[in-house]
């Protein structure tokens, strides 16, 4: 009697059958190896069990959101609310904890509570009311985030939590997300309720006739779903250190990524938890690895939306096949075998394209790259043993205050030799900041520079970072002093918030009312400058302070938020914008709307403002020499990492600036300048 021969094909299907594993899913795992590969030639660190750790840490919020909405999408539905729903639990957990005095315990299990309600209430409308889940979770959407943003009125923060707290969101949530992994993968593929939503999937009608309660099945999804969003908003807040109405946004469309990258069928009855953690792993990767590489992370959104359309478009000729071929017909091997390889064939071409990107600055990194990091000496003084990387951070890139700073942080760099990394989010996002500190610190990069745009919740991150050896400076807005070394200050607080009211006073002729708008309520500097306005306003009986809104550093909402501060107060004299977006978006608001008596002053760049200080609609602008604000902090950097600039410090040698003045721990740019129609055309920046 004669064994029988081994079958490697038969083989290959009871392992992709045991891990639940299409052909996609298989090449989806070679796409990451090759991933991984890649960057760890061309990315700093990269193949390092902290940069493993990080990528996990950092995909967490957006894991469990992706696990729920594989049991969604399986189910033929689809859930746009998680993230909106994410926000309002973040929120809520805040308001219970600062505003209902309950222990993070208690505001944690009560704000998972409200997630599981909130995917309740979609369940309701979707199998009571048989309305499309898309029609529903899109009103949810709106619903809940408008919720959050009234209950914050759009502009409170919650920060300062225990750091009992804090700490899980600094790995203890890795634990977590996996045990829900697991058991998203036994309900999905181990039990009859897996089996029943496939089924569902594929046909409502057909499993009704089977006997299975598909209204109860549905609800169960996205129960589930809201448990998961209000498990992500308490973890979300663990690791920023904050809570705000704005928290969770786009993490939807993010999830739904990862999960269809994943293999999960769009059109229902097919998925694979497997399949979804590995479409969240390979965005992940691809996002890390960039900026490890000193790729340009936009780069990732561009190759991950290439991925996504060719999974569609994948899964679309699968499903036309499917309908083509008779029902008694089964796929052949070949069959197979040929979807397999074009999948691989696109896959490695978007993959290069990847490898492209990562690997344009391969010889610089490595040029540089020619020994470990060096220890100071006892003495703490003298020079490393290659060239300094010093990692800058804006609030924003966009913002044209920033890119003065970029200017001035690039000269500064070429007059020391310096490799300067300059990167950040597109618009404020603290949540972005800390993934981003987080990353420079897994590369291993001499010192990190950082507007903070918030300060606390941007501590943790940054003191974990400096017990890694890591040099830390913060400039234009600060963090928390034991967070950093030094803090490039523009000019003192006391004297910014002085100047601001004493201009307002002059142009308003001591008398009338007037409004702020600021970035926003958690920027410690401004908060800071208004402290100092307030405490100057005492000195002016006759004016009065009305309002103060954030307009989140965006011209565009500060122009929004003008125009409601002029049609809400008729008496409105004054605008004081103190952020430098927020000065021409004022100024346009003014002009757009007539009104000749009222005017404008604020923080701002010259060019930016020039045309509306000739108009006479802007008064004045005040500011310091932004590109100056720059140099002096890639200065400061690097003369931490040499040594030359101690704790206890009196003053720096700044180059191009000469001698600057230290207070404690606060290096002085200088004092305010006030732009106005007499003087303003003889600066450009």
């Amino acid at each position: 009697m004669t064994a029988a021969s081994p079958n490697p094909a038969g083989a290959g299907a009871r392992l992709r059958a045991a891990v639940h594993a299409s052909p996609q899913q298989w090449v989806l795992a070679g796409l990451l190896a090759v991933e991984v590969g890649v960057f760890s030639v061309v990315g700093t660190n990269f193949f390092s069990a902290d940069a493993a750790y990080q990528v996990t840490r950092l995909s967490v919020e957006l894991g469990l959101l992706a696990l729920a909405l594989t049991l969604v999408i399986v189910t033929g539905g689809i859930d746009l609310s998680v993230g909106s729903l994410l926000g309002l639990c973040a929120v809520l957990f805040g308001t219970f904890w600062r505003d209902f005095g309950m222990s993070p315990v208690l505001a944690g299990g009560a704000a998972i509570g409200v997630g599981g309600l909130g995917g309740l209430l979609n369940a309701v409308f979707i199998t009571r009311q048989r309305i499309p889940p898309l029609i529903v979770t899109l009103g949810s959407f709106s619903l809940f985030r408008g919720l959050a943003e009234g209950i914050t009125r759009g502009v409170d923060n919650y920060t300062n939590f225990p750091a009992s707290f804090l700490a899980l969101g600094n790995g203890p949530q890795i634990p977590v997300f996996l045990a829900t992994a697991a058991g998203a993968w036994l309900l999905l593929h181990r039990s009859t309720v897996g089996r029943a939503l496939c089924a569902i999937g594929h046909t409502p009608e057909g499993a009704r006739h089977a006997g299975i309660p598909v209204e109860r099945r549905v609800a169960l999804v996205y129960v589930l779903s809201g448990l998961a969003s209000g498990l992500a908003a308490v973890i979300y807040a663990a690791r920023v250190g904050q809570a705000k109405a704005d928290a969770g946004t786009g993490y939807e469309l993010a999830a739904i990524t990862a999960v269809v990258l994943g293999g999960t069928s769009i059109f229902g009855g097919r998925g694979s938890i497997v399949g979804s953690l590995l479409g969240l792993f390979a965005i992940a990767i691809l996002q890390i690895g960039l900026r490890l590489a000193s790729g340009p992370a936009e780069a990732a959104g561009v190759l991950t939306g290439v991925l996504l359309l060719v999974a569609i478009s994948i899964q679309g000729a699968l499903s036309r096949q499917a309908v083509a071929r008779p029902a008694t017909a089964k796929p052949t091997e070949e069959e197979l075998e040929m979807k397999n390889s074009q999948l691989a064939v696109l896959c490695v071409v978007i993959l290069a394209a990847a490898a492209i990107v990562a690997s344009s600055n391969y010889l610089l990194v490595r040029s540089i790259a020619t020994g470990p990091r060096a220890a100071p000496s006892a003495g703490g003084v003298g020079p490393p043993s290659r060239k300094i990387t010093l990692a800058m951070m804006p609030k924003s890139k966009g913002n044209a205050y920033f890119i003065a700073c970029q200017r001035g942080a690039e000269a500064a760099a070429r007059e020391l030799g310096v490799d300067l990394i300059w990167d950040g989010p597109t618009d404020p996002d603290p949540a972005k900041q800390n993934e981003i500190v987080d990353t420079w610190a897994t590369r291993g990069v001499d010192v990190i520079c950082v507007a903070a745009e918030n300060g606390k919740g941007l501590s943790t991150a940054l003191r974990a970072a400096r017990k890694k050896g890591i040099r830390i400076v913060t400039y234009d807005a600060d963090a928390d002093p034991d967070a950093r070394d030094f803090f490039v200050n523009q000019a003192t607080p006391q004297g910014i918030g002085y100047t601001l009211m004493d201009t307002a006073a002059r142009v308003m002729g001591g008398e009338g009312e007037f409004a702020i708008i600021t970035a926003s309520l958690t920027a410690a500097n401004m908060n800071e400058w208004r402290k100092h306005i307030n405490e100057r306003l005492a000195k002016y009986p006759r004016i009065k302070l009305l309002d103060v809104r954030p307009c989140d550093d965006i011209q565009r909402k500060a122009q929004e938020e003008t125009t409601v501060l002029l049609n809400k107060h008729a008496n409105l004299k004054l605008i004081m914008a103190i952020c430098s977006p927020a000065v021409p978006g004022a100024a346009e608001a003014v002009k757009q709307s007539g009104r000749e008596g009222v005017k404008v002053i604020g923080l701002g760049l010259p060019n930016e403002n020039k045309a509306y200080v000739h108009e006479g609609i802007t008064e004045a602008v005040i500011l310091w020499n932004t590109m100056n604000l720059g140099y002096l902090t890639v200065r400061a950097g690097h003369d931490l990492v040499t040594g030359r600039l101690r704790p206890g410090a009196r003053e720096i040698a700044a180059g191009r600036l000469g001698t600057l003045r230290i207070e404690g721990d606060n290096i002085l740019l200088g004092t305010p300048f006030v732009f106005t129609k007499d003087n303003i055309d003889q600066f450009d920046f």
